[in-house]
């Protein structure tokens, strides 16, 4: 069995900070959530992994240094590419399939069938967060040999999701974002195939959005008898693609943190709770409440750090207050004086309080930014 990835698409719920990095390489307690999922994939007793990634796309960005809008290109691609490498880190063998456009999950099963060469395999979003991974789902389709599986789980908002209709095991409809639901078991982003598949992503017809949608697929294959057959997970999952569940997922995953202290932490700091530092940092006077974790070379001086926040490699916090947020690499947060919860904050910020009079807020933003002032 082979496993394919999806790291494509251009993360717009995830703006600005997805003008600059790929949405899969966003870190969940300091570690990217496309990892999780290779991770899952390998303890699945996979090795094989094509990994869907995008051409490098042009986007349109204000300078900060002038004020005009500039045009950069934004390559995810690349990104990806030296993040993941050819997968021997993760005991994988990867090979990278280029999708020089964003037209559908199913599109992307399409341009896999020369690498897939007949084999099963499972599909995985790679913004996807699933605590106890997929080994059970993966062993289940091997002893049945169905021609799908979907995995599926309780939501209380089915009517946001793909929605599957059960007989038994069996799914005999699928409904996309339905308005009356008729179950509350939503399609999470994994799913385990057959080479059947290929002639259903063959058969359909783009959606309205223009896109070959794995719904579609999946519903031909229902409905020209094939078998498909559900696995409805109990734990947790998530979908990163917002800020909010980027920030839940960081939460759930800091929830079962080993604490370890590896940095430098003096005897005026109070530690509480589950805290994990990295070699480099270093901790003074501050209060230090877990979950959390701090990235190697980071610096937190006169500080409280709260529940759930990662702190990321070679970040600075003084005289500041956080919790409940994600800060990444090398940025600053100076003399701030009110707490900041519930933030994420992207790479080399600067998030300070002004000396000067009139006492005013100052901002530099980019697109798509969001900020709540009291």
């Amino acid at each position: 069995m082979k496993a394919l990835v999806l790291a494509g698409g251009r993360g717009t719920r995830l703006r600005p900070i997805t003008h600059t990095s790929a949405k899969q390489l966003v870190p969940v307690a300091n570690k990217p959530v496309l990892f999780y999922g290779l991770e899952a994939i390998r303890d699945a007793g996979i090795t094989d992994v094509g990994i869907i990634v995008s051409d490098p796309a042009e986007m349109l960005r204000p300078d900060h240094r002038t004020g005009e809008t500039v045009t950069v290109m934004v390559n995810s691609q690349a990104e990806i590419r030296a993040a993941v490498g050819d997968g021997s880190r993760f005991g994988l063998r990867v090979t990278y399939l280029v999708q020089e456009a964003p037209l559908g999950l199913a599109h992307a099963v399409q341009i896999a069938e020369d690498y897939m060469a007949g084999e099963p395999f499972v599909m995985y979003l790679g913004d996807n967060l699933i605590k106890d991974g997929i080994t059970p789902f993966v062993r289940e389709f091997e002893a049945e040999r169905p021609d799908a599986q979907i995995l599926l789980a309780h939501v209380r908002n089915p009517q946001d999701f793909g929605v599957a209709v059960l007989e038994g095991d069996r799914v005999t409809q699928l409904e996309e974002k339905p308005v009356a639901p008729k179950s509350d078991l939503a399609l999470v982003g994994v799913y385990l195939f057959g080479a059947c598949v290929f002639d259903a992503v063959r058969a359909i017809r783009p959606s309205k959005r223009g896109e070959l949608e794995i719904t579609d697929a999946i519903q031909w294959l229902i409905t020209t008898g094939r078998r498909v057959r559900s696995h409805v997970i109990h734990g947790w999952w998530k979908d990163t693609g917002k800020v909010e569940d980027m920030l839940e997922g960081n939460r759930v995953v800091l929830g079962g943190l080993e604490p370890r202290i590896e940095g430098s932490v003096d005897a005026a700091t109070v530690i509480e709770g589950r805290v994990a530092i990295a070699a480099g940092a270093v901790v003074e006077r501050s209060r230090l409440r877990g979950p959390l974790v701090i990235g190697a070379g980071a610096r937190v001086v006169d500080a409280y750090v709260g529940p759930f926040t990662s702190i990321a490699a070679g970040v600075e916090i003084v005289h500041s207050e956080i919790e409940h947020s994600i800060v990444l690499e090398r940025s600053r947060i100076l003399n701030v004086p009110q707490r900041i919860e519930s933030s994420l904050i992207g790479k080399d910020a600067v998030v300070c309080a002004s000396a000067t009079r009139p006492r005013t807020h100052r901002l530099v933003l980019g697109d798509a930014s969001r900020v709540e002032l009291a």
